[in-house]
């Protein structure tokens, strides 16, 4: 079976496609990398909190989970 070479129409398409694709990936980078430098900027919610009951149970010698 052989198969026709592609029109002129579905090369240009398929380069918009191409370059939507790109753009959107880059937004999408761009979304995640901004979420992660708000995260490190201001914490994670509750986090010192948790730090605070670790450090405590250490020193009651626990493990948190209600066993020695």
């Amino acid at each position: 079976m052989r198969f026709h070479p592609d029109h002129e129409l579905h090369r240009r398409r398929a380069s918009r496609n191409y370059g939507l694709g790109a753009v959107l990936l880059a937004f999408a980078a761009m979304i995640f990398g901004l979420s992660l430098v708000k995260a490190r900027e201001n914490g994670v919610p509750g986090l010192e909190a948790a730090r605070q009951k670790a450090a405590a149970a250490a020193e009651a010698g626990t493990t948190g989970e209600g066993r020695p």
